[in-house]
């Protein structure tokens, strides 16, 4: 893959062999942005799974660093009042499974309450291949929507590790403090030890890189006790 001069520029100002301590690696990876626009930085997290196993859960981020989440709320006309009053921009039953089959997807994050699954199973297809479906893995298929929404307001993500065992996850900006990003990078890490399967053998996180969205990837140091 040819990349350009700017990112070829970026790669000469450090060793991408070389595992830094997290501070560290952040300041290279702010030194190394060089788009116009405020850059993400994402982290990637290696986990060792076996092919039957994966990891899966949620975190709260100390930091958050997005726009407020627009969530949208299936729900029977009982707990529609609970939903508005948590927040939810858009709360609904079949009329927002029927407006979402016509196309339209104008929010970022689903919940729905127990009752209302077999309906929106229906919508499995279009949500499922946006990462919409609400899951009660992901405290997304709730009654208890006040909790639900309060946690999502205050930086709810979702991971995933992929088929090759990694999760990629967006953990700040590169115009945030090297200490709030890393902060947010220990969240994520302490989450992923958590679900750590019981038959998993030997040491559970093998890798830990960031980067921002243009830049290089720097390893960074990361022991199974911090």
């Amino acid at each position: 893959m040819k990349r350009g001069k700017k990112y070829r520029d970026s790669v000469k100002k450090y060793d991408g062999t070389a595992v830094y301590e997290v501070g560290e690696a952040l300041g290279l990876v702010k030194s190394m942005a060089f788009a116009r626009f405020d850059e993400t930085v994402d982290l990637s997290v290696k986990v060792n799974l076996k092919k039957s196993q994966t990891v899966r859960d949620t975190v709260v981020l100390p930091n958050q660093f997005r726009g407020e989440k627009k969530v949208l709320v299936f729900c029977k006309p009982e707990k529609e009042k609970e939903a508005q009053d948590a927040g939810a921009a858009f709360v609904g039953a079949n009329d927002l499974i029927e407006k979402i089959k016509g196309g339209w997807l104008d929010f970022d994050v689903a919940v729905a309450t127990p009752d209302m699954m077999k309906d929106v199973g229906k919508l499995g297809m279009v949500l499922g291949r946006k990462g919409l479906m609400p899951n009660p893995k992901t405290g997304t298929v709730t009654f208890d929507l006040k909790g639900a929404l309060s946690e999502l307001k205050k930086g709810r993500v979702e991971f995933r590790a992929d088929k090759t065992g990694v999760v990629h996850l967006a953990v700040g900006k590169v115009s945030m403090e090297s200490a709030q990003v890393s902060e947010n990078i220990g969240a994520v890490l302490t989450e992923i030890r958590r679900k750590r399967p019981a038959d998993a053998k030997g040491e559970f996180i093998q890798s830990v890189s960031v980067a921002s969205t243009m830049g290089p990837g720097v390893w960074v140091s990361v022991k199974e006790g911090e």
